[in-house]
């Protein structure tokens, strides 16, 4: 597993660079409001041995379930994976299960604690837990859902081009940025308001300062 980076660093890098790289290359972390409230909803949903069946038995719940891609590099655990019983397998996108009847739907649910957001870093984290389950089971993931703790309502994301692009890009970066341990400069916008890591970040301050070569040659040439 030394090659492999944690699955949940996609979302950091989606959306910022020099966070991922301060979590997952510097080690470095600070708990806020928000990332405490996202543990604490999450602490809800991480049992790996409570698997609940609903709707007669149709649907399958499954929590705290690990994932892997050898095409991505990336190891994890998604929130809850559904298993929806269908009559019978639909184009490779569903798999049997020992001691039940028909196929099963694969689908990923992802937990969040606010609400949806501008960007897609959740969509994409949600896309690289499918791409996932896909490579560990050999079908096809179409889409999944986004439960949101702030709104008490998930919705549903198609698995996409554009998505699936956006995954792979995400990990060719990470992967490229660990092995050269480089932990990319702070650019400073309204994002930054809300990250816990802010303080150990100071976009405010680094990103407005001069670079150490101009520095020098404003010193020495004045």
């Amino acid at each position: 597993m030394e090659d492999y980076l944690s699955l949940s660093g996609i979302q950091h890098i989606a959306f910022c660079e020099r966070q991922w790289a301060l979590i997952h290359i510097e080690q470095q972390w600070i708990e806020n409001l928000l990332t405490i409230e996202g543990h604490h909803l999450h602490e809800k949903v991480d049992d790996p041995f409570n698997v609940e069946n609903k709707n007669n038995n149709n649907i399958i719940i499954l929590r705290a379930v690990s994932v892997i891609s050898n095409k991505l590099g990336l190891y994890g655990r998604a929130d809850v994976v559904e298993l929806i019983r269908i009559e019978n397998n639909d184009a490779n996108n569903s798999i049997k299960i020992k001691d039940r009847n028909g196929w099963w739907k694969v689908v990923p649910v992802e937990y969040k604690r606010g609400k949806p957001k501008s960007n897609k870093c959740d969509e994409v984290q949600l896309c690289a837990q499918a791409i996932c389950l896909e490579e560990m089971y050999n079908i096809n993931i179409a889409w999944g859902w986004l439960y949101y703790g702030k709104i008490r309502h998930r919705f549903g994301i198609e698995f996409n081009g554009e998505l699936r692009r956006m995954v792979k890009d995400y990990a060719i970066r990470m992967h490229k940025l660990f092995d050269e341990r480089k932990t990319p400069g702070p650019i400073f916008n309204k994002q930054c308001q809300l990250c816990s890591l802010r303080e150990l970040c100071l976009p405010e301050a680094l990103s407005n300062s001069p670079s150490v070569s101009k520095y020098l040659k404003e010193f020495l040439y004045q």
